[in-house]
């Protein structure tokens, strides 16, 4: 690999399903199952609202704000050179729906979608 991948935007999809958007203009899908089931730090995803709410970009990765800080400190966040090289590559999940509920996405602008009126 001669650059490091960088995340733009995560997307929480159906049964623990991250969408990762990369700075090249691919989208992989992550399963967070496995690491759900190690427990440990993972833990708090089981929560599959905590899992949707709580995800994020921070310093260039998926990740999700533990206490709402975004302190990378105090964040679970995901190799994104991992995911580059492992996630496989899929179809934008956006362009098939505009929004449901099981679906929120995060920039890495914090934005989050919202226009800058209704922050």
């Amino acid at each position: 690999m001669d650059m490091i991948p960088k995340v733009t935007q995560a997307l929480a999809g159906e049964d623990y399903t991250v969408y990762a958007y990369f700075h090249d203009g691919t989208v992989r899908r992550f399963d967070a199952k496995p690491l759900i089931e190690q427990g440990g730090v993972f833990l708090p995803l089981r929560d599959e609202d905590f899992f949707r709410t709580h995800l994020t970009v921070l310093n260039d990765a998926v990740a999700w704000d533990v206490d709402g800080t975004r302190d990378s400190r105090t964040c679970i966040d995901l190799d994104p050179c991992k995911m580059y090289e492992s996630c496989p590559i899929v179809d934008d999940p956006l362009r098939e729906v505009t929004h449901t509920p099981t679906q929120t996405a995060r920039r890495a602008d914090g934005n989050n979608g919202r226009s800058c009126s209704e922050e």
